[in-house]
């Protein structure tokens, strides 16, 4: 399969493919007929997802970038078309072509008015989120950045809840302000670093090779991008258009929120604050900032979620306790905490995405969220109840499931450096259990004491469709993560040793999360 790819000249193109095939399919989406909306984009969304197949065949298990595209686009201000995919970057972009597909699939039914701008806008926000994964220039990464607002805007706020257009608006002016902001940093870095060099250029490389002749203002810089990227995350107390935007969402719009755009902040930390700069983000006091907010969210999400009445409001919440983990790994910085936080967002977006998509299937059918409602749901739909009890473990971190690897690796790297944190984060576990076995319990395995739970029907076969890709992630990574820690390791590990020099910090002795075969 690699010599095939690599004999098409894969490499060359295949990024050019992933973010153009999208925009081509959103125009062909509006051009045609209503009734052919939702097939059309469902054939692009599968095509583009197996075209990024390519990628895991032939990546190779380096630090290095690689699928690299560099053209240039405004070449008086040095801006240029820089794309391009190491170990931290690749999962992210393939779990965003494995969720779009499942969320065309997923609003088939759920969606009836406005079917083309719909899809369309689906379309164009798979493009905008692949960029924040694939760009190298600031520049452009700041594009993508504010692509992809604009249509989750439209979709909340058009195919919504009640509530639909302030939940819209506040997620789009939160996002925006700290947007904001780190375009003003950005900006501050290019400037400063142009006049000290002569070279106009919003390159990456360019701009972390010179970052030293902004250090003056290094801490407010760092406060912009940082600002930016905790409000995506989201992390506490930048958490509160979360559980808004999710509830009011369409359903397939909460699976993208929970499952993509939340991991944009996370990914913005590791790409772009910690390593630009990383002896303010080593900070003895910014490092307890964040960790002790890291802990105030694993916690905080989970009790909040414990007394939710609404389910998808409950997953929402769950959503800060879990990212709360992934800044404690990045935090943490060890290999096996970093290893462990880019494998929690890959199952975040796995296992809460599975969620989102069970609560949008019960709403369908009564048309209410609040768990009272429900009851007894294992003797009228059993195929559903094994799948969001399978889901629900996965959420929890059972052994032998997906949630379980991430949150082992983040305890046990945070052990290294941080062990009292480390021993307040596992209690979040203990919590998440609480929280999720309780409402299963009480929506699975009660009497059905209610007349409209007692005919509800059991998953279609288009439901399985969109929960078996889901469920089989589940099972592989939480049996064998091998393939995935594999091609991860090496540019995490390249991430932990050049920022904890950078930082004079002392090195951690490490050992590899060994992966094993392909």
């Amino acid at each position: 399969m690699t010599a095939a790819l690599t004999g098409l000249g894969y490499q060359r193109w295949a990024l050019d493919a992933i973010l153009l095939l999208p925009l081509l399919g959103a125009v062909l989406v509006l051009l045609s007929p209503p009734a052919a909306a939702k097939r059309l984009a469902l054939y692009v969304t599968l095509a583009e997802f197996v075209v990024s197949l390519g990628l895991w065949w032939t990546f190779q298990p380096t630090a290095a970038m690689q699928f690299q595209v560099v053209r240039q686009w405004i070449p008086e201000w040095g801006i240029g078309y820089r794309l391009g995919v190491d170990g931290i970057s690749l999962f992210l972009l393939l779990l965003t072509t494995l969720t779009m597909p499942l969320a065309v699939l997923g609003s088939w039914s759920y969606i009836t008015r406005h079917e083309r701008p719909y899809y369309a806008l689906l379309l164009v926000l798979t493009t905008g989120m692949l960029g924040v994964f694939v760009a190298l220039d600031l520049f452009v990464f700041y594009v993508f950045w504010e692509i992809m607002l604009i249509p989750m805007y439209f979709i909340i706020g058009v195919w919504g809840g009640p509530s639909r257009l302030y939940a819209a608006i506040k997620f789009f002016v939160y996002t925006f302000l700290g947007s904001l902001l780190m375009l003003v940093a950005i900006l501050t870095i290019y400037f400063a670093v142009a006049r000290a060099t002569g070279e106009s250029s919003f390159a990456y490389d360019h701009l972390w090779r010179n970052i030293g002749y902004v250090r003056p203002w290094a801490f407010w810089l760092f406060a912009a991008f940082a600002l930016a990227f905790a409000i995506k995350v989201p992390m506490f107390p930048f958490h509160t258009w979360l559980p808004d935007a999710h509830v009011e969402a369409p359903t397939a719009g909460s699976v993208i929120l929970a499952g993509i755009l939340l991991k944009m902040g996370t990914y913005g930390f590791l790409r772009f604050a910690v390593p630009l700069f990383p002896e303010i983000a080593m900070d003895p006091v910014v490092t307890g900032v964040v960790v002790g907010l890291s802990l105030i969210g694993i916690i905080y999400g989970a009790l909040v979620s414990l007394v939710q009445p609404d389910f998808k409001k409950l997953v929402a919440y769950s959503s800060v306790s879990h990212l709360g983990f992934v800044m404690l790994g990045i935090w943490a910085l060890t290999l096996q905490s970093v290893q462990g936080a880019i494998v929690i967002m890959i199952n975040h977006g796995i296992s809460t995405g599975a969620l989102f998509f069970l609560a949008g299937m019960m709403y369908e059918r009564r048309h209410t969220r609040d768990i009272a409602e429900f009851g007894g749901l294992a003797k009228v739909m059993p195929a559903f109840a094994a799948v969001l009890t399978v889901v629900s473990l996965s959420s929890i971190g059972l052994p032998g499931t997906n949630g379980f690897v991430g949150e082992f690796l983040v305890l046990i790297g945070a052990f290294r450096t941080h062990p009292w944190a480390a021993g307040v984060a596992a209690t979040g576990v203990i919590f998440a259990a609480w929280y999720l076995l309780w409402a299963i319990q009480r929506l699975l395995f009660q009497k059905v004491d209610k007349p409209e739970n007692a005919k509800l029907p059991d998953l279609s076969p288009r439901e399985l469709a969109v929960l078996a890709p889901l469920l089989a992630c589940i099972v592989w990574i939480g049996i064998y993560p091998a393939p995935i820690l594999r091609r991860i390791e090496p540019s995490a590990r390249a991430l932990v040793t050049q920022v904890r020099e950078a930082a004079g910090a002392p090195p951690v002795a490490d050992v590899a999360m060994q992966p094993g075969a392909r």
